[in-house]
């Protein structure tokens, strides 16, 4: 029998999903017959799927010592990163950080060392704010991602209660997002409202757009975009675009979608001779984040009504629209 006491980290969380991160060889058809059968319990007596922990509980596993073996071995990149990251700001609970263009925020198929996520837990390895010897299902996350080839702020979360706190925010729409992006062309308003309908394509990794209504059971999601023109330039414009919704590649495919594709846009456009104009990447920068918070009694209050963003010179394709 092994007991695994519920620390500050693990609160909060359900039985069933802790026990698939804390008890990694442990099949999860098996996870639930051992609950159903009492050969894991909380507190010494049966409990649900679906009960929510609390620090101080106790889980008791009446089960082979082999499910506590991960299947997975740990490469201990922790510990081997020399962490390379840009702090737009930190404190005791979160950090925003500027991901440069070409960097990966998760692993792939062809690894996870070099990745945003693993220098973060490196950085905070080093600071002392993360022992993964010590925890039994957390590990520092970031609640929002980038695609690799477009930069900007990146918000991480330290902690277990701070990553819930704001990752609700962001689904309640209280975390505000403005980028800022190149457009081939001049755009016909000085700012607008775009909305319409968006539908991915998991198979090519593309979304398609409709202006007209379409239908939510088909995959459609609505969409809203607002822009700004900031500046002009040989018949380019910069763009301020704040997103209302956040979709799969929404700026990308509504900006071409009325035909004015990000400069260096290899998806949604040709960007065959932007590339000799030195767009490696498609020119698009998340440079500004505002938390519109409302005051709830949770963890990450303090941050309402704050903003943090980037200057222009730290967004690399600026310069081009510089008088």
């Amino acid at each position: 029998m092994r007991i695994l006491k519920i620390e500050k980290n693990d609160a909060g969380q359900r039985l069933d999903k802790f026990l698939t991160k804390a008890v990694k060889g442990m099949p999860q058809s098996l996870m639930y017959k051992f609950l159903r059968t009492k050969k894991i319990k909380l507190n010494r007596h049966r409990a649900e799927p679906d009960t929510r922990l609390c620090e101080g509980d106790e889980v008791e596993l009446f089960i082979r010592d082999e499910f506590f073996d991960s299947p997975q071995e740990d490469s201990g990149a922790v510990g081997r990163i020399e962490p390379k990251l840009d702090v737009v700001y930190e404190d005791e609970n979160i950090i925003l950080l500027n991901k440069r263009p070409g960097v990966l925020v998760h692993e792939d198929d062809e690894g996870r060392d070099n990745t945003l996520i693993m220098h973060l837990q490196a950085y905070l390895f080093r600071k002392g704010e993360y022992d993964p010897e010590k925890e039994q299902s957390f590990a520092p996350a970031l609640c929002n991602r980038i695609d690799r080839n477009t930069g900007g702020i990146v918000i991480a979360a330290k902690n277990a209660a701070s990553l819930r706190d704001m990752n609700e925010r962001i689904r309640s729409g209280q975390v505000k997002k403005f980028y800022l992006c190149a457009v081939h062309g001049r755009m016909p308003k000085q700012h607008d409202v775009l909305e319409g309908w968006l539908r991915k394509d998991n198979k090519t990794n593309t979304v398609s757009i409709s202006d007209k209504e379409q239908p939510v059971k088909n995959g459609w999601r609505e969409i809203k975009t607002g822009y700004r023109v900031l500046a002009e330039n040989d018949g380019d414009s910069l763009l301020e675009v704040e997103l209302f919704t956040g979709r799969t590649h929404q700026i990308r495919a509504s900006m071409a979608h009325i035909g004015h594709p990000l400069l260096g846009e290899g998806k949604y456009g040709v960007n065959r001779e932007d590339k000799k104009r030195g767009y490696k990447w498609q020119a698009l920068y998340s440079y500004r984040v505002r938390f519109d918070f409302e005051k709830a009694g949770d963890v990450l209050d303090y941050l309402a009504g704050k903003e943090y963003s980037l200057p222009h010179s730290a967004v690399w394709f600026c310069a081009d629209f510089e008088k």
